[in-house]
């Protein structure tokens, strides 16, 4: 029974990871600049922190979703989220629960794992490269 969950559910539970993380972090790019949902005010400037980091999730977000590029993808992303953690909300506080970064420091480790680990078994990267 262990041997199963371990060989055949957890690549599985990998890419579950990766695609519904995916789709909540491109919500961010959505947001930010094609204001959906709809944000309630105007959008950043492109050379802005929040401009770039909009890019970033619109693009790979996406590819995130898809498990294409997983490794690279993944890693770019966790590193986004280190500096939006560490230059936007661990100046305001000390507590992550109080400056409003505890998602920022999840996905940063959720993405870490998956630049480590790969797409899982439902990727693109898996089907194309025969490898997660």
């Amino acid at each position: 029974m262990l041997q199963t969950l371990e060989t055949v559910w957890a690549p599985r539970m990998l890419s579950v990871l990766r695609i519904v993380s995916g789709l909540i972090f491109m919500e961010h790019g959505t947001q930010k600049w094609l204001n959906f949902p709809p944000l309630g005010r105007a959008g950043p400037e492109l050379a802005s922190m929040s401009g770039s980091g909009g890019v970033i999730e619109l693009i790979g977000g996406p590819l995130l979703v898809l498990g294409l590029f997983s490794r690279p993808v993944a890693f770019i992303l966790s590193g986004e989220m280190a500096i939006a953690y560490w230059w936007s909300h661990a100046p305001r506080n000390l507590f992550p629960v109080v400056n409003q970064g505890d998602a920022a420091i999840l996905y940063c480790f959720i993405f870490l794992y998956i630049a480590f680990a790969g797409g899982g078994a439902w990727s693109l990267d898996r089907l194309i490269w025969k490898k997660g």
